[in-house]
């Protein structure tokens, strides 16, 4: 089968990415460990593929257009094996198709409540952060060398269809709040936190893939109301399912106390400097360069909501 774009990856936003390509009618490639997708659309292809392996990488993206890599070790794994994923993808990718990364904004570290942007300096203190750092500036030194054209998108704690247990407003939230239980929120509730909107992220990234002007660029994927709380969009949801808010919110101490036994918590706890401050996200590079607004937070919130109930948790 012939395809024009591949998605490396199979989760949230590699879901965002293929969905966003067969609206617009376009060929699409997932590729997976396993082989293996819930759901899949007509007419998309699912292989799978050991992405640590630049012989198949380069099986799976050859003729293809745009590349979307969405694919991550698991979160305790990410000092050891990201580097050696993504050296493996940028081998096999090279001279062929662009590149289009999906990172977060663990690179720029505590940045007191500042804004961030693009220009935002690489500063940070964690070892997550440093290792993404090292992924990005190695991969845009990849793009300078000429070895292929690489994009990246950037977007922050996400939200939506497919969101993931351990993300801040992801099942442990929708799921007990849609039972008419206490959402489970992190940190200080009460500062501004930027959320991501999962298809937002993926109609950025496609867009990303698509026009030149992206190429050798990271940039900030469209959030809307990028100051809004937890406990405001927490209230958003509770509006949205006509119940009064519930909630609990972990802080340091107890992310610590659940990472003696489950290693993502441990892993998140040097992470939990992103709850403490405002945590905002500026994105008006990207609107005003490809002309992408983000989709209101009450409209994303309803979408959620209908999803996650059409999802029951297992």
């Amino acid at each position: 089968m012939s395809v024009k774009h591949v998605v490396l990856g199979t989760g949230a936003i590699g879901r965002a990415v293929m969905n966003e390509l067969v609206t617009r009618g376009e060929s699409v490639r997932m590729v997976s460990r396993s082989g293996k997708m819930d759901e899949t659309p007509a007419g998309v292809e699912v292989v799978s593929a050991d992405l640590y392996d630049s012989a198949r990488v380069k099986e799976v993206t050859q003729g293809a257009k745009a590349v979307y890599q969405v694919s991550q070790p698991r979160y305790f794994e990410w000092t050891t094996k990201f580097m050696p994923l993504q050296n493996a993808i940028i081998e096999g990718v090279a001279g062929g198709a662009k590149l289009v990364l999906v990172e977060n904004l663990y690179m720029y570290g505590e940045t007191e409540g500042k804004p961030m942007t693009e220009d935002t300096p690489h500063t940070a203190h964690t070892r997550k952060g440093k290792v993404r750092s090292e992924l990005s500036k190695a991969a845009f030194e990849a793009h300078k060398a000429g070895k292929l054209k690489v994009t990246a998108g950037r977007g922050s704690d996400f939200f939506g269809p497919w969101g993931l247990m351990t993300s801040a407003m992801g099942a442990r939230t929708f799921y007990p709040m849609i039972a008419g239980k206490g959402a489970g929120l992190v940190g200080n509730v009460n500062v501004p936190h930027t959320h991501t909107y999962i298809p937002d992220f993926g109609r950025a990234l496609v867009i990303l893939g698509e026009r030149s002007e992206a190429d050798g660029h990271a940039w900030h994927v469209p959030n809307d109301n990028p100051r809004v709380t937890q406990r405001e969009m927490a209230n958003m949801i509770a509006d949205e399912l006509g119940m009064p808010l519930k909630f609990s919110a972990m802080g340091k101490t107890m992310m610590s106390i659940g990472g003696l036994f489950v290693p993502e918590a441990k892993e998140s706890v040097e992470m939990m400097y992103e709850f403490e401050k405002p945590f905002i996200v500026d994105s008006s590079r990207f609107e005003k360069t490809f002309g992408m607004k983000a989709t209101p937070m009450k409209d994303a919130i309803k979408e959620t909501v209908a999803w996650y109930k059409t999802h029951p948790q297992k």
